[in-house]
């Protein structure tokens, strides 16, 4: 089974990027956030032309949202908010046995300071709430992906010392992040590919003029599964060339494979 996640920007002004990357790499799943569309609105039957005839949408208008899609039947589908907010940054689903758990973690603003930016505040509460309720949870075979908003090793950005007061890779936030992947001991399934002391990114900004040129990416975007899945896990990319793509989003797909 293949499996991508992808923070799309906005699904559809780019229904040709998902289409492109269908013919390039052919994924049996693929996760999107940042939607921007109601479910209402949700480009569903074009999807289903590309063979995704299964999806789990949880949308809304101008922002956020995530949708699963999937060539495979899905089952037990289930919407939770976080931090009581109805802002639709995750879903859950269960595709082959394996529960997806399909996230768009809150970007948090400007200013690194809790007390100064409610954005940031946020983040750091749903980082805490995510860790917790994972906490509680049975070790069953499942993945958690998507836009996490963090960039946590000094490889995963373009300059460590830098982006050290930069949300996104403060301390405060590797560290929560480190918390919920100590939950139910995830496994960083493109690291175990890719290895940790290589320079890996999944981000660029739009403000750059030449994304290539510069190369200040940052790994936002992750894919983790539980250890029962670690031994099934063969192999994982970044689709750094879709960064390019006409009209691009400013984050590209990250995929995996699994037996």
């Amino acid at each position: 089974m293949r499996i991508i996640t992808w923070n799309i920007n906005s699904v559809r002004l780019r229904l040709d990027l998902i289409a492109e990357l269908v013919r390039q790499v052919n994924p049996d799943v693929l996760c999107l956030q940042e939607i921007k569309v109601t479910n209402e609105l949700f480009p569903a039957a074009a999807l289903a032309e590309m063979g995704f005839v299964h999806q789990a949408v949880s949308g809304m208008k101008s922002y956020n949202g995530v949708a699963t899609l999937s060539r495979l039947r899905i089952d037990n589908i289930s919407i939770r908010s976080w931090c009581e907010r109805d802002d639709c940054r995750h879903i859950q689903t269960d595709i082959e046995g394996i529960r997806i758990h399909n996230f768009y973690v809150p970007a948090g603003g400007d200013i690194p300071d809790p007390d100064l930016n409610v954005k940031f505040a946020h983040k750091l509460k749903f980082l805490d709430e995510v860790a917790e309720w994972f906490g509680g949870q049975e070790d069953h075979p499942a993945l958690l992906l998507g836009d996490l908003n963090i960039a946590p090793l000094e490889t995963d950005v373009w300059s460590h010392k830098q982006l050290l007061d930069v949300v996104s890779h403060t301390p405060i936030e590797v560290e929560k992040m480190a918390a919920w992947q100590k939950s139910l001991n995830w496994v960083d399934a493109v690291r175990k590919f890719i290895p940790p002391d290589l320079k890996l990114y999944s981000w660029w900004s739009y403000r750059s003029s030449d994304w290539q040129a510069s190369d200040r990416g940052r790994r936002l975007d992750h894919i983790w599964a539980t250890p029962s899945l670690d031994p099934r896990l063969t192999g994982a990319m970044v689709v750094r060339e879709a960064r390019s793509w006409a009209p691009p989003s400013d984050h590209v797909p990250v995929m995996i494979d699994l037996v």
